[in-house]
């Protein structure tokens, strides 16, 4: 569900940017910092890195009370978590100021769409009832910690709190892995 969720929110923003910009290439993709070999993981460059950084369990879950307030319940079969999201500019020195635009593109999409939910975005997993978006200001020691952590030289980035994922066992379904087709590129499995 975490793939569904970020691959849905990262289609949504490249749409929001082709129709904006009037451009055709996507620029903002789902994607690592660096391999385990400490090598570049991205393809190409002047792009916009959407990596998943954290995963912390919610502590307090919301359910609704027959009079409509919202009860917090920390017991439950199912259990809800909370991503947090860097968005960062990958983008060659030449592209600077590019990299700054992209990262402001991105504040501002959220800004205008903090919450995903299938009336907003139809694409969404049927499995997510709603996804939450909430800029998080780390400061110069986390930031520095994290990037150290991810094995990776500083790019003007921007961290997203994502509230919140439920998972119960009822989203595991049948594993069908990619199939290489004969040029290298990955199809997917029939």
């Amino acid at each position: 569900m975490i793939y569904e969720a970020l691959s849905c929110v990262t289609e949504d923003i490249n749409n929001n940017l082709k129709r904006k910009l009037q451009i055709n290439e996507d620029k903002m993709i789902l994607s690592g910092i660096v391999n385990q070999d400490g090598s570049i993981a991205i393809q190409g460059e002047n792009k916009m890195l959407v990596t998943l950084v954290n995963v912390e369990k919610e502590t307090a879950r919301a359910s609704v009370s027959n009079t409509g307030a919202a009860v917090f319940n920390a017991t439950s079969a199912a259990v809800s978590i909370n991503l947090y999201v860097l968005f960062s500019a990958y983008f060659t020195g030449n592209n600077y100021a590019q990299a700054l635009r992209f990262l402001s593109y991105t504040v501002a999409f959220f800004q205008s769409k903090s919450t995903f939910t299938a009336q907003n975005t139809p694409m969404l997993d049927s499995g997510i009832s709603k996804l939450s978006f909430e800029l998080e200001s780390p400061g110069a020691d986390r930031m520095n910690n994290m990037w150290a952590t991810l094995g990776a030289r500083y790019m003007p980035s921007v961290l997203y709190k994502v509230r919140m994922l439920t998972f119960d066992d009822s989203i595991i379904k049948e594993y069908r892995p990619a199939v290489a087709g004969t040029s290298g590129e990955t199809l997917p499995a029939r």
